[in-house]
């Protein structure tokens, strides 16, 4: 049976309860009601503008209720929403402009200067709705028709991080499907709020947040970036009950703790800590569950996917960094990439899926879509796991990330985890540089933790004590900050341009 669509979830909620406050904003809340007039008068925008179903209408975005009411419009139309986060360069912006073939731009110029900033080179003009900008229509854009028209909701684009970014599409069953499927895995209802500061361009925060919401009837506590402070005073003073985010977010928010002091944040309503879009280290996790008195919740999911495959159970606190148990309607496999064949429990493999949530494909690049597909309907993910004998996944990094070294595999997330475990340090990435005999060079880069200095003869002492020689690193390098993409995953490809 077919799930909802987008708009087909919050028209609901509008009809039922337009009073309903769905976001709380600094000094303000909007209902229902408020956010499905914005809605109205964007559908109606659209359709002054030609957008038809099978359209792409590009949001260049931070979060900001309006672009809640964009998603919905261009759902209601037929048109599919494109949202690319609005902190991008301008090329990079222009590139998927280009790739989506899109009819319309609208830009969040009213919560962001980056947005605005990117809405006058398209010469964009104020929309139907206050805080958007639009730019003119293109005619010339060509709709995509049935069935896959009708059935895609949005294209989300891939960081890039391992290569080109590809739009993948997202269907509106998909997505609607995984909304229920994360809204159970929490028990989320009427009365939960969720810190929604994860970008809404991104799966995490359209699937895991919004579209859990409106499946449930959550509220959002909003926000259009990611602050420390403001993340404690809504703990505190807001009633937030669910916080999710990338592991990177919990680095940063241990970090601003440890620098004001506090051990123990005040979260009085507090219930639901989760991470993922990320590799979990062993003691972050642990710390998070100090500080928070509550198990950090992980999970394995992708674009491809629209959303997470596999979960951990509610209220399980785990000593590991398990992802959890695939989630209903996903099908999950760990084989060799060689022969695809499946490999025993405590194997290391790639990690392959299949389901009801599988993109259709990448947008306009049957190639690509080619090169990720298998035999059966299976997705080649790329990403290496391996199962335990309880049946839960662990995800332990990247193929396209391993490293060779003197015929020996380094995964990257096991140099990670030592260096994590040494105390000076707040976080690390591991990458492998080729070297003229063929071999890969083991480049590790960390931030420090607040106040401390790194003793690298200590550090030396440590990593022969817990790592093969062949996995250690070459050199050990101090960065400020490790690059990352808005959702949280680290730019690799940039620290070793970094690298001397």
């Amino acid at each position: 049976m077919a799930e909802a669509r987008i708009h087909d979830l919050f028209d609901a909620w509008l009809q039922r309860s337009p009073e309903r406050v769905f976001i709380h904003l600094p000094g303000r809340d909007l209902a229902f009601g408020a956010l499905g007039a914005m809605a109205a008068a964007l559908e109606a925008e659209l359709r002054t503008d030609g957008v038809r179903p099978g359209d792409r209408v590009l949001v260049v975005a931070e979060n900001c209720p309006e672009h809640v009411a964009l998603v919905v419009a261009c759902s209601r139309v037929g048109a599919w929403s494109c949202s690319v986060n609005a902190r991008m360069a301008p090329g990079e912006v222009a590139g998927f402009a280009a790739k989506a073939d899109a009819r319309v731009c609208y830009f969040t110029s009213g919560v962001s200067p980056a947005a605005a900033a990117h809405a006058r080179c398209y010469h964009a003009k104020d929309a139907a709705v206050p805080g958007l900008e639009r730019s003119p229509a293109r005619p010339e854009a060509v709709a995509e028709p049935p069935p896959l028209g009708d059935e895609v909701a949005a294209v989300i684009f891939t960081s890039g991080t391992t290569g080109t970014p590809k739009g993948v599409l997202m269907t509106h069953d998909g997505v609607a499907h995984f909304g229920r499927v994360s809204a159970a895995s929490r028990a989320l209802g009427p009365h939960d709020r969720s810190y929604a500061f994860l970008p809404m361009t991104h799966i995490f925060g359209l699937g895991t947040v919004l579209m859990a919401s409106l499946q449930a009837g959550a509220s959002l506590v909003m926000r259009s970036a990611f602050d420390p402070a403001d993340l404690l005073d809504a703990l505190a003073h807001h009633g937030v009950t669910q916080l999710q985010g990338p592991p990177t977010l919990f680095a940063r928010l241990l970090a601003h703790l440890e620098q004001t002091g506090i051990t123990k944040p005040d979260a009085p309503h507090l219930r639901y800590v989760y991470t993922g879009a990320g590799p979990l280290d062993i003691v972050l996790k642990q710390r998070v569950e100090a500080a928070f008195g509550l198990p950090l919740h992980h999970g394995y999911g992708l674009s491809e996917y629209a959303g997470s495959t596999a979960l951990t159970r509610l209220g399980q606190w785990r000593d590991d960094t398990a992802a959890g148990y695939p989630v209903e309607g996903a099908e999950l496999r760990v084989v060799d990439p060689s022969t695809g064949h499946d490999l025993p429990v405590g194997e290391r493999g790639e990690i392959w899926m299949r389901g009801r949530g599988l993109f259709p494909g990448y947008f306009r690049d049957a190639e690509a879509t080619a090169a990720v597909m298998r035999e059966g309907g299976w997705y080649a993910s790329g990403d290496l796991g391996e199962f335990a004998a309880d049946g839960a996944l662990t995800v332990v990094g990247r193929l396209k990330e391993m490293i060779i070294r003197s015929g020996f595999n380094v995964y990257p997330g096991e140099v990670e985890a030592v260096l994590h475990a040494f105390p000076a340090v707040a976080r690390a990435a591991v990458v492998g540089r080729p070297e003229a005999d063929g071999n890969e060079e083991v480049l590790a880069f960390v931030e420090l933790r607040h106040g401390a200095t790194l003793d690298e003869a200590a550090l030396r002492a440590h990593l022969r004590e817990h790592l093969a020689p062949y996995k250690r690193p070459s050199r050990v390098q101090v960065v400020a900050e490790l690059p990352a993409t808005a959702s949280g995953k680290i730019l690799k490809r940039a620290l070793l341009a970094q690298a001397g």
